[in-house]
């Protein structure tokens, strides 16, 4: 209940509404509406509203915005009105509560976690050497203390180590294509206001960005595209390009950049799109294609499991043959693969004894065995063992093929692929239609955007930047719905925490299992080991931060590499959860090229390993692929990266593993520089597994590992085999 008092008299019961507003002379008044007779307006002095509620030190959030504008004080008047005085101005202004929103402001800038990050930023500005260094460096510090401090944004939730759930819009659409991963990627980024991708390569992490960012679109909301690795958004930026709609990108960070930008930006497309399906009816055909999307991931699968059974079967056949092992045929016992597994177990258990009567029993009622003749002696039982072997391998194929023709034929009769292709077309279609109505067309904007940065974000829903540069590009006050991070296992903590600050809701995408970033060691002990900047990337601290409380998604679908390629990487380092989708053709795509004994290693650079890699080379050298992607050289050292450019060919693109992650070729030769005299330090940062990771999956279709003959890295074994 309100009481209105003018000039002490209580007019409450008598007035119908009361206003406040600024007059003609720059005053503000509180006029009365009566039911019967004239409005009365008061100089607001000589009133008395209450509640009237005074505040200090406020954040002030318009209705519409994304600014939280600091306030020094707001006196609120019966919950109707609010009479604001900004920081550093002595006006004030006066506001509907209905369009405003006041928050207190983060304490976080004043807690061990955020003082430590300062520190760190402090600390770098004076180890950066001069130059460009130099000026990151201090750029980054500046930022540090212009950050939003709106308690609403990511960064309060990484350092309080509590986060917030999304009520989720439901209703997604997917103009980039789908598969199982992506679906689930999508679904747990609009629940959780920390969610977690992680894109091993090849895996369609681009196409699951650009499908969030598509989705985060529909429902009219802003969104920040970041990384340290500026290729990865600049591939985002690609993408949308090919399907018209980068005139929706600001691509800021640096003054450079920004000057570039306003130059050559896309204009908003003037001509009304196609006629777009309703929501609806995408929804309808997502809900039939999410039935096969399991069965298109179990036919890939299967594939693969039946290459690699096919493979072992033949070296097998080719054993027995060249060691002269015949056994008997036992399909007349119609064993599985499991009992076939377990009677040769048995028959290794019972090893040279003489069969007895419970091991008749056994036989009987575990394998339907009656007669055991077959195995009444060591030599017929190894004949028996050898032949079960190769049964296991046939009737193994047997059910596999099966099922593989089983899943095949529901994708058929399911008619997986049109409806594939329907819900991208639709999709695409649905968004464009949205955005011509929705997206501003005001093209005035130039490098003084950030005066009206409301009406820019209307204009430019989706922000790119560095991580470095991010605060900078969006003034410190501005707070977005959503920010991405890409490539977040290279990225740094600091500046990753300026992307933080930007923005309610934080999607970061990386993959451990890649290249970590290479942090300066300045000896500040954090106030938890999660936040040490020396020892994670932000990919690794977020995971350690909210453990299992928030979503992490793993993109299993590979796109990439060969199959075999890809499968090393995904039973060495991703514990065979991914599942290829690329075909085996019965290719040579895993090569070791092995040099001759003795020491030719100096200073971390190897030319025997060279001169071997071109005895082998095609012809006259020259690359059997075509295309952009062609072939690199990759080493674990700069220096033997600096030594292929003088004797390999130049269509070789020659760089260390760490310059190579994030790019891709046809084929990739990785030369490991050791030689016999291999120190165990020079060792074990050559065979790091994220170094192999990376090496191994830039290949496409051929893989060459250049090695030592007695080097006995664990990845010669593993390829060998």
């Amino acid at each position: 209940m309100v009481s209105i008092y003018v000039c002490g008299e209580d007019k409450t019961r008598q007035i119908s509404d009361w206003v406040i507003k600024k007059n003609v002379k720059g005053e503000f008044s509180l006029t009365c509406h009566y039911p019967s007779k004239k409005p009365e307006e008061t100089p607001l002095g000589d009133c008395t509203v209450v509640p009237t509620l005074e505040l200090n030190d406020m954040l002030l959030l318009k209705k519409g915005s994304s600014l939280f504008d600091p306030v020094e004080s707001v006196v609120i008047y019966g919950e109707k009105y609010a009479l604001v005085q900004y920081s550093g101005n002595a006006q004030k202004y006066l506001f509907k509560m209905d369009n405003i929103e006041l928050v207190s402001p983060t304490s976080i800038t004043d807690e061990p976690a955020f003082t430590y990050f300062r520190s760190v930023a402090v600390a770098r500005v004076s180890v950066a050497a001069a130059g460009d260094k130099k000026s990151i460096a201090e750029n980054i510090n500046r930022q540090m203390e212009t950050i939003s401090l709106s308690p609403a944004t990511a960064l309060h939730a990484y350092c309080k180590g509590q986060h917030g759930k999304l009520e989720s819009p439901g209703n997604f659409i997917f103009p980039f294509g789908l598969n199982e991963s992506q679906l689930k990627a999508v679904e747990e980024a609009f629940r959780s206001q920390i969610s977690v991708i992680e894109g091993p390569p090849g895996t369609g992490k681009t196409q699951t960005i650009l499908n969030i960012i598509a989705n985060i679109l529909l429902q009219g909301k802003t969104v920040a595209v970041v990384s340290n690795n500026n290729p990865a958004v600049e591939n985002i930026y690609e993408k949308l390009g090919k399907c018209g709609l980068d005139y929706l990108v600001a691509r800021l960070g640096s003054v450079q950049n920004q000057k570039a930008f306003f130059a050559e930006r896309s204009l908003r497309p003037s001509a009304d799109p196609e006629p777009a399906p309703s929501l609806e009816s995408i929804q309808s055909v997502l809900q039939q294609l999410k039935r096969y999307l399991g069965a298109r991931n179990a036919v890939a699968q299967l594939q693969v499991e039946i290459n690699e059974l096919e493979i072992e079967r033949r070296y097998l056949v080719e054993w027995q043959q060249e060691n002269g092992v015949v056994g008997p045929s036992l399909d007349r016992y119609k064993l599985s693969p499991e009992k076939t597994t377990d009677l040769m177990a048995y028959l290794e258990q019972l090893a040279s004894q003489r069969i007895r009567i419970r091991d008749r029993i056994e036989l009987l009622f575990n394998f339907r065995i009656l007669r055991t003749r077959p195995f009444d002696n060591w030599e017929k039982r190894m004949s028996a063992f050898y032949s079960l072997q190769r049964h296991y391998y046939d009737k193994v194929l047997q059910e596999k093929r099966a099922e593989l023709a089983g899943q095949e034929e529901a994708l058929r009769v399911g008619n997986f692929k049109a409806l594939l292709d329907e819900l991208t077309s639709s999709s695409m279609r649905h968004l464009k239609h949205h955005l011509h109505g929705h997206i501003s067309s005001d093209d005035t904007f130039d490098i003084t955007y950030k005066k009206r940065l409301d009406a820019f974000l209307k204009r430019y829903p989706v922000i790119g930047s560095g991580t470095h540069s991010i605060v900078n590009s969006l003034g410190g006050k501005a707070v977005l719905d959503y920010v991405i991070i890409d490539e977040a296992s290279q990225q740094d903590i600091v500046p990753g925490v300026l992307a933080l600050s930007c923005a309610k809701n934080l999607i970061i995408v990386g993959d451990r299992k890649q290249l970590a970033h290479i942090p300066d060691e300045l000896g500040l002990e954090a106030p938890a080991p999660w936040y040490d900047c020396e020892r994670y990337s932000l990919l690794d601290s977020c995971v350690r931060v909210f453990g299992d409380s928030i979503p992490i998604t793993l993109l299993k679908e590979h796109y990439r590499c060969h199959p075999r390629i890809i499968q090393f990487c995904n039973q060495q380092f991703y514990d065979n959860q991914l599942v290829p989708m690329t075909t085996d053709n019965g290719e040579k795509s895993l090569t070791l090229l092995v040099t001759a004994k003795g020491n030719h290693t100096r200073n971390n650079s190897n030319l025997r390993e060279l001169d071997s890699l071109l005895a082998v080379l095609d012809g006259s050298g020259e690359s059997l692929w075509e295309g952009e992607d062609g072939r690199g050289f990759i080493a674990p050292f700069k220096n033997q990266a600096t030594l292929s450019s003088a004797y390999l060919p130049t269509d070789f693109v020659k760089d260390t593993v760490h310059k190579f992650q994030g790019r891709e070729c046809d084929e990739i030769v990785f030369s490991t520089v050791l030689d016999k005299y291999k120190s165990p330090r020079r060792l074990s940062f050559v065979d790091d597994s994220r170094m192999v990771n990376v090496a191994v999956s830039r290949a496409k279709h051929r893989f060459t590992l250049v090695y030592c003959f007695r080097n006995k890295l664990p990845i010669t074994c593993k390829l060998s085999y």
